[in-house]
């Protein structure tokens, strides 16, 4: 199983230096897990950039995958992720996600790099 965090996502859909690294999790949609956090992260990117309609377009691109809501023992969870290992919200999120799915982190969040089950590859300028 994948979780593409919203960085990830984003390099993706903006066609970035590193979207090709993100292209086959992105594109294996059976296997795909995605935390309702990243919808509201990339929804909240694209909008005021490319407007409504590309916001709309992303966000059914990414409910190809199994979208995974936030419910109460999976915040506990991230909770306890976030205050062990140092992530901000919507990364511990992220990582507990993966980590309750079995899953790997596809990310260029630098926040992620070192950890177990991530697939982490570094930012690069753009084009």
């Amino acid at each position: 199983m994948n979780v593409v965090d919203s960085s990830a996502w984003i390099e993706f859909f903006v066609d970035g230096p590193n979207a090709r690294f993100f292209s086959d999790a992105v594109s294996d949609v059976e296997r795909l897990l995605v935390p309702a956090v990243c919808l509201q992260e990339v929804y909240r990117w694209v909008l005021p950039r490319h407007g409504r309609e590309a916001a709309l377009g992303a966000a059914a691109t990414m409910k190809q995958g199994t979208v995974i809501a936030l419910d109460d023992a999976l915040a506990v969870e991230a909770a306890e992720v976030g205050a062990t290992l140092g992530l901000p919200l919507a990364g511990s999120i992220v990582y507990a996600t993966a980590v309750a799915y079995d899953a790997v982190v596809w990310t260029q969040d630098a926040d992620f790099e070192g950890l177990d089950r991530v697939r982490y590859r570094r930012k690069k300028p753009a084009r």
